[in-house]
């Protein structure tokens, strides 16, 4: 499979990836229980954004110098509409993790480390899948078509249960987790483990952060599963694709508790990743008989997002509040 990155280039590119987890992990909301306020989020958000376009004018830049360009035009835009795509997905992602703490009714100030262990899990799975992904490709093109039908499949299946609620007290992993080890009723701060004494002996108990760390990495997997093939529709450049996939993980935790509060203001946001989906998987299944232009894709993916974001915001403003009765 032809790429442009070089070794050079990787070396650089995980050399990136571990400065910003340093930062994200230590820094943004510090090394101990804490809360993030949403200003602290959103500010984080918008550097993990710079940061993002900053690589994508870099790559730009170093292309430009020495491939030529049109090359370099060509690769900003895939990465662009690569992260685009990604990072919209992964709002998905977030409010699953949202329903999740709420379910399990773990504070705020409590879920860091599971969120640790949710972006590091989703980076690992992401390049394992995606070279996986690369490898399919350049050994059985007709891979594409799957990926495509699949990703046709998912976007339908997501616009008609978009209002569905999971049944997470019937969840068939708690429901086994629960029957086969021994799990408190309470929380024990961010540990996942606990020792209590039985008839003298010590038993190890799993807290119920331990389950909700298991269901995160679980929905995590099952989000790569989604998204992954959706960027192969973009490019097959596996620095590309690598690139774009992981700095739109890198700044979900600090997305996350910028949407902790405000997450029922984009009721509408569903709909409008399921119709990406169908995009993408259409585009894909018709790759060989009609070549969508990077510029068209990435123009369609943000109109449908910013479309169903504002119709969202709309929607939730227009609400008539709660009318109290007095006596």
């Amino acid at each position: 499979m032809e790429t442009i990155g070089t070794g050079w280039m990787w070396a650089a590119f995980f050399g990136v990836v571990l400065v910003m987890l340093a930062i994200d992990l230590f820094v943004v909301g510090g090394g101990k229980q804490h809360r993030v306020s949403m200003r602290e989020a959103a500010g984080w958000s918008l550097v993990w954004v710079a940061v993002s376009l900053a690589f994508a004018g870099a790559l730009w830049w170093y292309l430009d110098g020495t491939l030529g360009r049109e090359l370099a035009n060509q690769k900003a835009l895939e990465f662009v509409t690569g992260y685009l795509i990604e990072k919209s997905l992964a709002v998905d992602n977030v409010f699953v993790w949202l329903m999740l703490f709420g379910f399990f009714a773990v504070p705020l100030e409590l879920q860091k480390r599971v969120l640790v262990f949710g972006v590091l899990g989703a980076i690992v799975m992401r390049t394992v899948m995606i070279f996986a992904g690369v490898w399919l490709i350049a050994k059985f093109h007709w891979i594409l078509y799957v990926f495509g039908a699949f990703l046709l499949i998912t976007g339908v299946k997501m616009w008609w249960f978009a209002d569905e609620k999971p049944d997470l007290a019937n969840n068939p992993v708690i429901r086994w987790l629960r029957a086969h080890m021994k799990v408190t009723d309470e929380l024990h701060g961010e540990r996942f483990f606990v020792m209590k004494e039985e008839a003298g002996k010590w038993v190890r108990y799993a807290t119920p952060l331990f389950l909700v760390l298991v269901l995160v990495e679980i929905s995590d997997l099952i989000f790569a599963v989604d998204s992954i093939p959706a960027i192969f529709a973009i490019t097959t450049d596996p620095f590309i694709v690598l690139t774009s996939n992981v700095f739109a993980i890198l700044g979900l935790r600090a997305m996350y508790f910028l949407l902790a509060d405000m997450a029922e203001r984009f009721s509408l946001l569903k709909y409008g990743l399921a119709l990406v989906l169908v995009f993408i998987g259409t585009k894909m299944m018709l790759i060989d008989l009609v070549k969508i232009p990077v510029t068209v894709s990435l123009g369609v993916v943000a109109l449908i997002i910013g479309t169903s974001v504002v119709l969202s915001l709309r929607r939730s403003s227009a609400k008539p509040a709660a009318v109290v009765d007095k006596p």
